[in-house]
């Protein structure tokens, strides 16, 4: 058996994948604390309230250095205790079996697939068919898919594995098993092994595991089958086998046919792959401090259940300035200074090598003791990606989260800036204090005319941009004051409903008026019934009474794939929603309504309908008959001769080469005519990454929509299986592609997405706040541009691929629908139980006048309970945690409450 460690796939280009975190090198971990309300080792850490009281002398284990100091314990008082709950990443080893064997007859076959390390195991496969040698991966038949697999797209099947004992110590393997026929037309069997509670992707050497049915497949590295001398089974049962086999009689010369080849091709194999997994282990970290009146010294005692050998990488504070410095003498044992920037003391093991504590006593003129916990070159534990703050007396401000994170200094760890917190906060901070407010109106022009994102990358910093995007917002949201003011005075019910629907003036393309709040009118079952149109028509009344302004309808096209996203004669509307003529009545039953319509077009990728001399599928049929220039060079699959791509490529069709100047002018003449012909009224854009910002900038000038939002959707930032709390990087990147459009579209804010997630399922509300106190989410930087949602028809309905915390939906929504941006909610939750609830959200939001601009004062971010203000007009919390708003400055009035949230109204 070869050992080899597989590392992690990386995401499917058109398969939206939430996690696909890496294994790292050297990389800082953060830790995700909790408080406990008990002490977990033996007395020696009692917890008290974040204030801190004084309670009784802690017991300690001193070393024979402290005797004199612990002496003194009747006059000594505790000033802080606290137990912090440790995620340590560690590696664990088992491996992937793959046999390959004969059924209950010469014709029936099967294929098992096993894993020995726990997990929850899907296996992500396809196969290919022996006419289609070369292309990408496609669906088995139905008889060939074992119970409780589920459809991914056209191109792929998932099926869990399951769980089985084996051994009598309870000891479990996870195995799936797939039986074919040997008469099939498959070539080959393909797979890669996903285990959902990391989101980790194992694959063969960097490829896909293909395991051949036919023996004059190309061998590219990743071919599993039986190798010379092995046999189905391992040891020496395997080699009995293989001496049965070599007694069969070989074909003869004559014997050429495709069953020859077959049984040729097809010969029975076990092979086991080892594999590697990271997982967190429970560890927790107890710190506690007492007052020494006789010998005025602070006595910080630290204890954990970390094995081997620990080392706390620590300094003191003399001010509130969070600044380290090395104490003077004298040090514990094991102690040694690190760059004359901190000192390094070794943890003392405990008795039987269980955990290990140290003493440590410190000055009492200290105002805190700042540490970071070093397991290993590679393995830092720290506190959300900052150091451990620890207060020496009870006057101190108790704060956890310091500016920095004290061990990057160490030049050790390399790690993306989104990991850590770097020491060089205060540089970045006075290169964008130098701002002038001339530099900074110059470099709001550049944000608003440079197409090229990369350009903007290149020339300011990250948090210069930011600076940049905030000063815009505070423009544009004085802008909609004075707008809002400029309206006469009377009241909406004075107006009629058609006056109050149409904007005053008119509003700059593909931005709205602020106002906006999105239905996703569709699911990705919708396409069955045949009539989804006409089913809607129905019930645009009840969507524009429960306070919709705006709905998104699914692609309208001719399409290879039911569900509309493989689109291929453009000008053909007829489709498994519906025919032309429905769509239109749909539209205008809309219209009608008050609601405005945005139709969901795909821009990046189109199906051919005619092969090329070559037997290729590249060349378009219909109105827009394009040839392969229209298809760009850098895919592989459909020998196109335009430029390369300018994104990410999507591999099951053809994607569109937008440099070419015919493909930009046919687009744009499509989406007028589907503006003049059908009335939408805006766009969804699917698949944005694939083609460049600048592009979408030149259709919707052309076009002209009233709202347009993109799809960029792409991995959060993930350590070994944990989300980061700091996902800058994540929301930096819609925020590029939405400034090479020049802020002429919006994107969905996925990143709001999986951080309400993580917080909301795993009760980790602390991740609702990034570092300045701001929504985390693109939100938080670009309000106006983000359009907030929970959920759609790729991540929830029956592909759910990403679906929220079930029975919490309605947290998520009392976020998204008090918070600033453009929410969105799903077809599948309006139409359910929850829909009393979010009408009540949506009312409370239109009365307030909350829009997409609106400010937000994040009061409370804790462990179990998130509260902010908004426009100073609405209070909100979420989360099972306590928070009510003071009523000493103004009187609020609960307006809603249900499971886990409140929202009062000023």
């Amino acid at each position: 058996m070869s050992t080899v460690v597989i590392p992690p796939l990386f995401c499917h280009p058109r398969l939206h994948r939430p996690t696909h975190p890496s294994f790292a090198k050297a990389r800082l971990f953060y830790l995700n604390y909790t408080r406990s309300r008990s002490p977990i080792f033996n007395g020696a850490c009692i917890l008290n309230s974040r204030h801190f009281n004084p309670a009784k002398a802690l017991p300690h284990r001193a070393s024979s250095t402290d005797t004199a100091i612990f002496e003194t314990t009747e006059s000594s008082d505790v000033v802080f205790s606290e137990t912090f709950q440790l995620k340590r990443p560690e590696k664990v080893e088992g491996k992937i079996t793959i046999r390959l064997e004969n059924g209950k007859d010469d014709e029936s076959w099967q294929l098992t697939v096993g894993c020995s390390l726990p997990g929850k195991w899907i296996l992500h496969w396809g196969v290919n068919y022996i006419d289609d040698v070369g292309s990408d991966w496609d669906q088995p038949p139905p008889d060939m898919r074992p119970p409780g697999s589920v459809g991914i797209k056209d191109y792929a099947i998932e099926t869990p594995l399951e769980k089985l004992l084996a051994s009598s110590e309870g000891e479990a393997i996870y195995k799936v098993k797939i039986d074919f026929n040997i008469n099939s037309s498959i070539a080959a069997i393909n797979f890669v092994l996903k285990d959902e509670e990391t989101g980790s992707w194992y694959q063969n050497r960097g490829r896909d595991f293909k395991v051949p049915r036919i023996d004059y497949l190309q061998d590219d590295g990743n071919i599993v089958r039986a190798k010379k001398g092995l046999g189905i089974w391992p040891g020496p049962l395997g080699h009995i086998y293989n001496m049965l086999l070599k007694r069969e009689p070989a074909n003869s010369m004559e014997d050429t046919g495709e069953l020859s080849l077959q049984k040729r091709g097809l010969q029975g194999f076990y092979e086991e792959q080892a594999v590697v997994k990271e997982i967190l282990v429970d560890n927790s970290v107890c710190v506690s401090v007492r007052h020494c009146l006789e010998k005025a010294k602070n006595l910080l005692y630290i204890e954990t259940d970390l094995p081997g050998d620990v080392i706390v990488h620590w300094g003191i504070c003399k001010d509130e300035s969070k600044t380290w410095e090395i104490p003077p003498e004298p040090y514990p044992p094991e102690t040694n200074r690190s760059k004359d920037k901190a000192l390094r003391t070794l943890l003392e093991r405990k008795d039987g090598g269980h955990g290990s504590s140290r003493t440590f006593i410190l000055d009492e003129a200290f105002v805190a003791f700042v540490f970071v916990l070093k397991l290993n070159e590679s393995t830092w534990l720290n506190c959300h990606g900052n150091d451990f703050y620890i207060p020496l007396s009870s006057f101190s401000v108790p704060a956890i989260h310091s500016g920095q994170t004290h061990s990057e200094d160490e030049g050790q760890h390399k790690e993306p800036k989104s990991l850590l917190i770097s020491g060089n906060v205060s540089e970045a901070n006075q290169e964008v204090s130098a701002y002038t407010e001339y530099e900074i109106v110059d470099e709001r022009r550049n944000l608003v005319t440079d197409i090229s994102a990369e350009k903007g990358r290149n020339t300011k910093s990250r948090k210069a941009l930011e600076i940049i995007l905030q000063e815009i917002e505070k423009l544009a949201a004085k802008a909609y004051s004075i707008f809002r003011s400029s309206i006469p005075t009377s009241t909406e019910t004075d107006l009629s409903e058609d006056e109050v629907l149409e904007p005053p003036v008119k509003i700059p393309s593909g931005t709205g008026s602020g106002f906006e709040i999105l239905c996703q009118g569709f699911n990705w079952e919708s396409h069955k019934s045949g009539k989804w149109y006409r089913e809607l028509c129905e019930k645009a009344s009840k969507l524009a009474s429960l306070g919709f302004t705006v709905i998104w309808l699914p692609p309208p096209t001719d399409s290879v794939s039911p569900e509309g996203y493989m689109p291929s004669d453009l000008y053909n509307l007829n489709s498994r929603y519906g025919n032309f003529d429905e769509l239109k009545i749909l539209v205008k039953k809309l219209h009608e309504s008050g609601i405005r319509v945005l139709g969901d077009v795909v821009l990046n990728h189109r199906c051919a309908q005619y092969k090329n001399k070559n037997g290729i599928w590249n060349m378009f049929g219909g109105r827009l008959n394009w040839d392969d220039r229209a298809i760009v060079a850098d895919d592989p699959h459909f020998q196109g001769r335009g430029n390369k791509s300018s994104g990410d490529n999507f591999h099951a069709a053809p994607n569109i080469d937008h440099s070419q100047d015919f493909v930009r002018k046919d687009i744009k003449e499509w989406l007028r005519w589907l503006r003049e012909e059908i009335g939408y009224d805006g766009w969804r854009l699917d698949f944005v990454r694939g083609f460049w910002g600048g592009y979408v900038k030149d259709y919707l000038e052309a076009s002209e929509p009233y709202f347009s939002v993109g799809e960029y959707w792409d991995s959060l930032s993930y350590t070994y299986g944990e989300m980061d709390h700091k996902q800058d990087a994540h929301r930096q990147r819609i925020i590029d592609w939405i400034n090479s459009t020049n802020g002429t579209a919006g994107a969905f804010d996925v990143t709001t997405k999986g951080i309400l997630h993580s917080a909301i399922g795993r009760c980790e509300y602390w991740r609702l706040s990034d570092e300045k106190g701001k929504p985390p989410g693109v939100v938080g930087w670009w309000p106006s541009r983000a359009v907030t949602f929970i959920e759609n028809h790729d991540t929830g309905s029956t592909q759910g691929h990403w679906r929220f915390p079930g029975g919490k939906e309605i947290q998520g929504y009392a976020y998204i629908l008090t918070h600033p941006g453009t929410p969105s909610v799903f077809y599948d939750h309006i139409f359910s139980e929850y829909q009393s609830e979010i009408s009540t959200l949506i009312s409370i939001r239109n009365r307030n006048k909350i829009h997409c601009r609106s400010t937000v004062q994040i009061v409370k971010a804790k462990r179990d309970v998130y509260a902010a203000m908004i426009d100073e007009k609405l209070a909100m919390k979420i989360g099972p945690g306590h928070y009510e708003p003071s009523n000493s400055s103004r009187k609020w009035s609960l307006a809603a409450e249900g499971r886990d949230y409140k929202i009062w109204e000023a």
